[in-house]
């Protein structure tokens, strides 16, 4: 959680106290990883959390969620990031070739 707090503190990111506009290129692309990792590290921290809950309730007595539904959120999970896999895979593709990056451009930025 300390490391989570740290990264979230919007006074240590990248292009401080600038509007987005001001900002370059770089500092955009910064300040959207800074963002990005204290996400995750929140995210990380959260499930730590729930599996520590899991396993105390598991001590106290109580009955705790049943192994089946936890593995059947992992197999969704895995499903999820295999089709985000198979996505990104296809529009690495799709800009690789010029036809794919004209029509990526047209449907992302509406240009021609």
């Amino acid at each position: 959680m300390d490391v989570f707090l740290d990264e979230a503190d919007p006074s240590s990111w990248p292009g401080q106290g600038l509007k987005i506009g001001a900002m370059d290129a770089q500092t955009r692309g910064d300040l959207y990883w800074v963002r990005k990792t204290a996400a995750s590290a929140g995210m990380l921290y959260t499930r730590v959390a729930a599996m520590i809950g899991n396993v105390q309730l598991a001590g106290a007595g109580t009955t705790p969620p049943p192994e089946a539904d936890e593995a059947a959120a992992g197999n969704q999970l895995d499903a999820e990031v295999a089709a985000a896999e198979r996505e990104a895979a296809k529009l690495l593709r799709e800009l690789q070739s010029g036809s794919g990056k004209a029509a990526f451009d047209k449907r992302v930025h509406g240009k021609s």
